[in-house]
């Protein structure tokens, strides 16, 4: 698919891990399709295990993905969460929480716009630095 980085969000990393998911085929292939880093947020790997806390083993086995170098989790920076703080109040009215922030920051901070997502509708409102689009995978 591509060589860039690869930001992953909470459904997307759900979808791909629980095979009961209606889109997990669907993240399956498109995560076996990208050739470049798959980066991602404390935030986002919080909400997931808590989230797949649900289905028998599924904390572990997010945990697991990470470990096994799925993807690589960026921490949080004083500065990053002053932005974060910037736009939750900015995208207030949709509204934006904390992990799609934290995205929207590491977009920001690393350049890439490449968002694996179930989060069609608010990653196509968000912008990055104001006025950049995300790219949503899969398209």
């Amino acid at each position: 698919m591509t060589t860039a980085n690869m930001l992953l969000d909470t459904g997307a990393l759900i979808s791909l891990l629980d095979r009961s998911q209606r889109e997990h085929e669907r993240f399956v292939a498109c995560f076996e399709a990208w050739s470049g880093a798959v980066v991602t947020t404390e935030a986002v790997l919080t909400e997931a295990t808590h989230l797949l806390s649900r289905v028998p083993g599924g904390a572990v086995a997010c945990l697991d993905f990470v470990l096994a170098g799925g993807a690589a989790v960026v921490p949080a920076s004083q500065g990053s969460l002053a932005r974060c703080r910037e736009l939750i109040a900015r995208y207030a009215d949709l509204p934006m929480d904390f992990a799609d922030a934290t995205l929207v920051v590491l977009a920001e901070e690393i350049g890439s716009y490449s968002v694996c997502t179930t989060d069609r509708r608010d990653f196509t409102v968000y912008r990055a630095a104001g006025r950049q689009r995300f790219r949503i995978v899969p398209e």
